[in-house]
Parts: C-alpha cells; sequence; structure tokens
C-alpha cells in the first residue's frame, strides 16, 4: 500500500461574486479529483488548534500527523532547518522577508506595497542580502539567505516574546502600529530602517525599477521561534516518507521528520510551478521504495495573497489534471494499491488575501475500497454537506492510514 497527501496550499476559498458566488474551487475544471470524490470520504478538517495563528507552519504539521500543541516553536527555524542553519538551543530565529515599502521619508509612514518584492529571483535575493550582511552581521545577528524573498535572521542567545506581523498580513496597508514590539523591538524596528536606506538605491533594485518591477527595498522580520524537534516520521507512522515541495518551510518541516527530500526542477512555489515535475518524481519515489510522499504546492496559497483569482482557479485545475490524474493512472497501472488526502492546509480566501483559521475540505480515497460518502464533488460546500468534521488536523494522517 501507498500513502500520498496532495497539499494545495491556501486552495480553499470564500464564495466570490467575480465567480458567480462560487468559489475557486467549485469553479475550477477538476474532472480527476471529483470523480475520487465521489467514491471517497469527503468532509472537514480542523487544521488549525485553538490558540494558534493560521500560518502554514501550525497547518502543514498538522495534516502531517504532529499535533502543534506538542511540537511548534515557531515558523522561522523549520525554514532555517531547510536551508541548512546549525541552531542552537538558545538561538531565536527570525523570518527575513525581502519586501517593498512606500517611499514615505519617516518609515513608520510608510505602506506595506508587496511582502514579496514581486517575487524576487534568488540571484538577486542573494545579492542584496550580502550587502546587508556586511552591516547586520555582528556577534549577536547572522542573516541568511534562502529562496527568493524568503530569508533567515539568527539570533544568538535571543529572546523570544516579540509582537511581529505577518507582512502577507498588510499588503496594501500602513505600517505604523504594526512593526516589531518587545525586548528587541527598537533594535529589529532600526535594522528594517536601515535596511531602507541601504537597499533603496542598490544596483539590483535599480534595474527591477527600470524593468518595470518592484523594487525589494526592505527587510520584514516575523515568524520568531526556536530550535524545534519532531518525532522521526518512519518511527511514529511506519512508512518511509518524502516530501516534495518548493518551499523551505514544508522542507524543513520533512528535514526534522528524518524525511526524503525530494527535488524537482523548475519547482517555484508559485503557478508557473513545474506540477508534471512534482507528479512524475512522486510516482517515482513511490515505486521506487517510498512508502508515503507529501507533495506540496504553494501556488494556490501565493494567488490568494496577490488577489489573483484567475491563476488560483489555474493552478487548481493544474493540481487535478497535472498531479493528481497522473499519479492515479500510474499507480493503477502498476497494479499499487493505495491511499491519498487531497485537502489545502488552511483556506487563504481571494477577499482577505492572508490565511484564515477556517476548517478546510479534505477527500480520503482508497483505492481498494473506493467507499463514498455521498459527495460528488470535491470544495467547501460538499465537503460541509456531508456532515463529516475531523476535530483535530493530525488526526487525518490517522484517517489516511486506515482509512476509517
Amino acid at each position: 500500500m501507498k500513502y500520498i497527501v496532495v497539499l494545495g496550499d491556501g486552495m480553499a476559498d470564500y464564495k466570490l461574486e467575480e465567480l458567480g458566488g462560487k468559489t475557486p474551487l467549485q469553479t475550477a475544471k477538476k474532472p480527476m479529483i471529483d470523480t475520487l470524490a465521489s467514491r471517497a470520504e469527503v468532509g472537514l478538517c480542523k487544521t488549525v488548534p485553538d490558540g494558534f495563528k493560521p500560518g502554514s507552519d501550525v497547518a502543514n504539521l498538522s495534516v502531517m500527523g504532529y499535533d502543534p500543541k506538542d511540537c511548534y516553536t515557531g515558523r522561522s527555524p523549520l525554514e532555517a532547518v531547510s536551508i541548512g542553519i546549525a541552531l542552537a538551543d538558545t538561538d531565536v530565529t527570525l523570518r527575513c522577508n525581502l519586501v517593498t515599502v512606500s517611499d514615505e521619508e519617516n518609515y513608520e509612514d510608510k505602506r506595506l506595497l508587496d511582502y514579496s518584492a514581486g517575487e524576487i529571483s534568488t540571484a538577486e535575493a542573494k545579492e542584496l542580502i550580502a550587502s546587508l550582511k556586511q552591516q547586520f552581521d555582528s556577534d549577536l545577528f547572522t542573516l541568511y539567505a534562502g529562496v527568493s524573498y524568503r530569508h533567515c535572521l539568527v539570533v544568538k542567545n535571543g529572546k523570544t516574546g516579540h509582537e511581529f506581523t505577518p507582512p502577507h498580513d498588510i499588503t496594501g496597508k500602513p505600517v505604523k502600529g504594526r512593526l516589531p514590539a518587545g525586548p528587541l523591538g527598537d533594535v529589529y524596528r532600526s535594522m528594517m530602517e536601515k535596511s531602507y536606506e541601504l537597499l533603496k538605491d542598490h544596483p539590483v533594485n535599480k534595474k527591477r525599477i527600470a524593468a518595470g518591477k518592484n523594487p525589494a527595498n526592505s527587510v520584514w522580520f516575523w515568524g520568531e521561534g526556536t530550535k524545534p524537534a519532531l518525532e522521526n516520521f518512519e518511527k511514529k507512522f511506519g512508512l518511509k516518507g518524502g516530501v516534495i515541495s518548493a518551499v523551505d518551510l514544508v522542507k524543513g518541516i520533512g528535514i526534522l521528520a528524518g524525511m526524503k527530500i525530494v527535488g524537482v526542477e523548475g519547482a517555484t512555489g508559485n503557478y508557473d510551478t513545474n506540477f508534471k515535475g512534482k507528479a512524475d518524481a512522486a510516482l517515482r519515489e513511490l515505486l521506487g521504495g517510498l512508502d508515503f510522499i507529501y507533495i506540496h504546492m504553494e501556488a494556490p496559497d501565493e494567488c490568494g495573497h496577490q488577489g489573483d483569482i484567475a491563476h488560483k482557479i489555474y493552478s487548481i485545475e493544474q493540481i487535478d489534471k497535472k498531479v493528481v490524474k497522473p499519479l492515479v493512472e500510474g499507480l493503477t497501472a502498476a497494479g499499487e494499491p493505495f491511499r491519498m488526502l487531497v485537502c489545502p492546509d488552511h483556506p487563504t480566501p481571494i477577499a482577505v488575501r492572508t490565511h484564515v483559521s477556517d476548517p478546510v475540505p479534505y477527500l480520503l480515497y482508497a483505492s481498494d475500497t473506493q467507499k463514498g460518502c455521498g459527495a460528488d464533488r470535491y470544495d467547501e460546500e460538499s465537503a460541509k454537506n456531508t456532515g463529516i468534521f475531523v476535530e483535530q488536523g493530525s488526526q487525518l494522517m490517522r484517517k489516511l492510514l486506515s482509512c476509517n
């Protein structure tokens, strides 16, 4: 038996007037997923426990079978592990976004225009981070380059308990009242202000502006955390598992859980990602010895943050056509029985352009039973109408393994 999780990050949504009162999931053409739904358990699941913010860190931990109440120590340390940073027990990590802010003279008067600086390329970002390292690195702070706009600051013997605002929560909004606060709040704010002075006229940004792109003219700190520890996935579930993702956060969870990280050329974390390549890699790994694969696709989430309805629908359709369909057909052709969980980690509604804690629709399919529950489609409304509700996200993994 093979086990697959197809995770469409932020795929769930609210009904939109632009779509005639439907959600992107209801609008998207997804014949394979809907066919599976008619032969599967479809319901709603609460992936974000009470008291936790609806981040991809908490929600993906839940779907992967880990209770955040037992193991969550923050978002940025998961990303730090993926980047290859060796953390000490006393280190504190912060996520460091390269962002676009407006040009008011006082930093507090600025607005956050783009949380990803126009999806800046990794090559450009590394050049900018290298410039900042010359000014920021010290006995206390070390800045590390990651992928695209996602980077990491490590604070030696740091303190936690700060107030941070995720930049994707305030796109287009003033930064005043949303800047870091707490023991080192003044220091973090000062570094953010200094980054603007260092980056606004950087050659990389001059080229981006000339090309009509958003400049990466500031850093934005958030996602505080400390060194985490996860129980080994194979020991916990008895399965040799792997993770396919373009996102450091999800790869970090996989690394900490002792899972195989499967690289895919052209995986970008957006709607232009190599969907087919992810499916091909998953099938190859499953038929080559792995028992379990977690395929994470960031595209619907990024489109939700950007308010991009068309590409969110497109991303869902690509997941159906280029990921779910070839996996089902490939495993069936190989005579390999399998169980598949299709779900988002959390909703990222177009209307609010950020994460929410609402329960997510899930589909749980077993090729050896094909036992339906009355649903004929997979979407938010169909999942609600079945009346099936899973109160704790980490229970989904147990349901996948037992399909009962």
